[in-house]
């Protein structure tokens, strides 16, 4: 029976990237699907960050640095300013689910910022990561021209209301392990077994403490 993985994220979150890693490796081998859940962390009209401010460079010489280094991930800080607002994007990753690569696109849109520098606020930058991709960059400007997905958005983010999601990276494993932050493979691996174990027992092919 494949696990279903919701990763909660948002693209200009340099956790969300360094957490991809640990992520991919923990899966390897093993029967699990993931699903990428949008989470603006500021939506508009909420002001987003400058890189020059001191906000963004004490966290990231404090936090995120050091921990780029322990897990050997390149990753810098966008000069891009302000950030860019992540709507657009998140309705670009509704496009791809549609379209089968769903999976590839928030780790690329993820790479783009943080090791390309590219500004993803920029349709032009989001349709030529989209051929990237291979998808349909016509079909997928004109969406996001027309917010053909952007009711689809929508319902992804209120999800994470429904989920109590308040911070981004996090991980829901099976429907009941959560995880937050950026955690090892191992620690990943345990929660997925557990969800599965879980599973087995609620479908009536396992037993639990409690007997059969």
């Amino acid at each position: 029976m494949t696990t279903t993985i919701k990763v909660w994220s948002d693209y200009v979150c340099p956790y969300c990237l360094l957490a991809e890693e640990p992520l991919r490796k923990a899966i390897e081998g093993l029967d699990v699907e993931i699903e990428w859940m949008p989470f603006e962390l500021r939506p508009h009209p909420v002001p987003t960050l400058y890189p020059e401010g001191e906000y963004l460079q004490t966290v990231w010489a404090r936090s995120v640095y050091p921990m780029a280094r322990r897990m050997d991930v390149p990753i810098r800080l966008p000069d891009i300013s302000p950030q860019p607002y992540t709507r657009l994007a998140f309705e670009g990753y509704q496009f791809a689910a549609a379209h089968g690569k769903g999976t590839e696109y928030t780790p690329r849109l993820l790479r783009a910022f943080f090791q390309e520098n590219l500004d993803i606020g920029d349709i032009e930058v989001l349709v030529r990561l989209a051929g990237e991709l291979g998808l349909p960059v016509e079909e997928f400007r004109t969406a996001l021209e027309e917010g053909t997905y952007t009711e689809a958005h929508q319902k992804a983010l209120r999800l994470a209301e429904a989920n109590d999601i308040h911070s981004v990276p996090t991980l829901i494993i099976g429907g009941t392990q959560r995880i937050e932050g950026v955690v090892d493979p191992e620690r990943i691996r345990r929660a997925i077994a557990a969800a599965e174990s879980e599973s087995r027992i609620e479908s009536g092919t396992a037993c639990g403490i409690d007997g059969c």
